[in-house]
């Protein structure tokens, strides 16, 4: 399509400029070489001597298409005496780079820069419209000083805003407060000091978003605040019709990432940025940042967020791999496997995950084994959860090999086994007779040491000869004395336990004798030849 400026229609249009194919303009190439340092290079290159010819240029990638070369045009036809407003800042700035304009005492690069000197006082629309001209006009050469110079303004901005209080009366600060559109100023007295500015960056791209972002950090913006917009900006680009998701989603996170390792996101919040980038397909390195995000925050998950389904073409019901990706990296976060805490909650979900998963006809035997013996034995007081787990895998794999059995039993430690459990396990015809005997005897050793123990504890301290006694100090014999007091104290307490405790032993024992008798009334009706006996060991008298 073919135009002709208004502003150019009393000039001598001798030359033509077609800009990027979308329009044409027609300008007198006197006025515009004397301005614009580009065309007047390729009109000496063309050696033009006619000053009738009409001289045709094509432009290719120009800042702003059509419209900024329009803009450019104005500023041509009143040669140099038009003020640029802080809405067109930006972009002729971005223009007078592109074409040279630094010619003339007016020229267009020395008019930009005068308006924009004038950025810590524009209104925040103003500063948003120049940050969107940024944006539309990245990458360009002259790109970063320009936009280095807006960041520096809209956060700014934003910290100003945010901070200000009312005793503030610097000229500066109330300057930038006035300045601030009616609606950040409405969020401000709402209470909403913080966040007002969301809503207005949720236009921008996932790249500037990073910019933006990693200009804040540099100035020291609460991570906390930023993990909260980041959040709200995924959440809004991932439900619109956004054809870049998928970029959106991995700058999101690489930011998250960079936050404090994504130390300011509740695990929630990451659980809910993985529900939303799983179908998009991340890379592999951002999908690994996100699972040590949620891993190191492993013990504060629920059970409802690990229940993730299994990827498409897994037999498994639920994603177990990823479970245990979590745990590794629960694991190696410093300082967790000094917490017995958080150890313990986070053995507390696995045993409700293990329960979940059992029933799985499809979950290997030694994927459900990875995930009972993925945590240390002293992140679990107790291991009747496991056991538990453990007998409901059985009841649905029914025809696993007697090896496999083996070792799924290798991950309960009998020691830790309630009595209740033993009872249980000692009737479960899942469970060999070896096995049971295993755990009757680790019982019957605890309650043995706990006895032991106790009759340590009521033995009262050897007294000491009277020449001894003289050695020590007043403050010495008074801590010798509170002790034994103390143990005295213990000992009425520990009684009580003590009778608990011998009966425990007598009905373990009928159990141990019981099941003694079974085994070997099974091996004589079974008649194993001599060559394959094998005599049973006193393990219960």
């Amino acid at each position: 399509m073919t135009a002709l400026s208004g502003h150019c229609k009393a000039m001598p249009c001798d030359l033509e400029v077609d800009v990027d194919g979308e329009q044409t303009f027609l300008l007198d190439k006197e006025v515009v070489s004397s301005f614009c340092g580009r065309l007047r290079n390729l009109r000496e290159r063309e050696s033009i001597i006619s000053s009738t010819t009409l001289f045709q240029v094509a432009i290719h990638g120009f800042p702003g298409g059509a419209e900024a070369f329009e803009l450019m045009t104005k500023f041509l036809h009143n040669k140099g005496r038009t003020e640029v407003t802080p809405r067109d800042a930006c972009l002729l700035y971005y223009v007078a780079h592109s074409m040279g304009m630094s010619d003339g005492v007016s020229n267009l690069l020395d008019l930009t820069e005068k308006s924009l000197e004038g950025l810590p006082y524009w209104s925040w629309p103003e500063i948003m419209h120049a940050l969107k001209q940024c944006q539309d006009l990245l990458p360009g050469s002259v790109s970063s000083g320009m936009l280095d110079r807006v960041l520096e303004s809209v956060v700014g901005r934003i910290t100003s805003v945010t901070d200000a209080s009312p005793s503030g009366s610097s000229p500066e600060s109330s300057a930038l407060r006035l300045s601030v559109d009616t609606r950040s100023t409405i969020s401000t007295k709402n209470g909403c000091q913080r966040n007002w500015w969301f809503e207005d960056f949720l236009s921008l791209s996932p790249d500037m978003i990073e910019e933006v972002i990693k200009n804040m950090v540099l100035q020291k913006v609460d991570h906390v605040l930023l993990s909260r917009f980041l959040m709200h900006y995924l959440k809004s680009h991932v439900s619109s019709a956004s054809c870049n998701k998928k970029k959106a989603a991995e700058i999101i996170i690489d930011l998250l990432y960079s936050l404090d390792g994504g130390s300011s996101v509740s695990c929630k919040g990451l659980f809910d940025v993985l529900r939303v980038s799983a179908p998009l397909k991340l890379n592999k390195g951002c999908q690994i940042k996100l699972e040590n995000m949620i891993g190191r925050k492993f013990d504060h998950a629920t059970l409802d967020s690990l229940l993730i389904p299994a990827p498409a073409g897994i037999d498994c019901l639920y994603d177990v791999c990823l479970i245990l990706r979590f745990l590794k990296s629960f694991l190696s976060t410093s300082n967790v496997t000094e917490s017995k805490a958080r150890l313990k909650q986070a053995a507390q979900l696995m045993d409700s995950y293990l329960a979940e998963v059992a029933p799985d006809s499809s979950l290997k035997p030694l994927m459900f084994l990875s995930l009972a013996t993925a945590l240390p034995d002293e992140a679990r007081d107790s291991h009747d959860a496991i056991y538990r787990a453990i007998d409901m895998y059985l009841e649905v794999h029914t025809q696993l090999l007697d090896e496999e059995k083996t070792k799924l039993f290798c991950a309960i430690n009998y020691e830790k086994l309630s009595i209740e459990s033993c009872k249980h396990l000692a009737m479960n015809s899942k469970f060999p007779s070896r096995t049971v005997i295993r755990a009757l005897i680790s019982q019957q050793r605890k309650l043995r040491n706990l006895l032991q123990e106790t009759n340590r504890l009521k033995e009262s301290p050897p007294e000491q000869s009277r020449g001894k006694k003289k050695q020590f100090s007043d403050d010495q014999q008074i801590i010798l004395y509170t002790k034994k007091l103390e143990i005295s104290g213990e000992n009425k307490r520990l009684k009580t336990q003590l009778q608990g405790m011998r009966w425990k032993v007598i009905e373990l024992e009928k159990i141990c004798k019981k099941m003694k008798a079974q085994v070997e009334k099974a091996t004589k009706s079974r008649r194993v030849s001599p060559s394959g006996s094998r005599s049973l060991p006193r393990l219960c008298s």
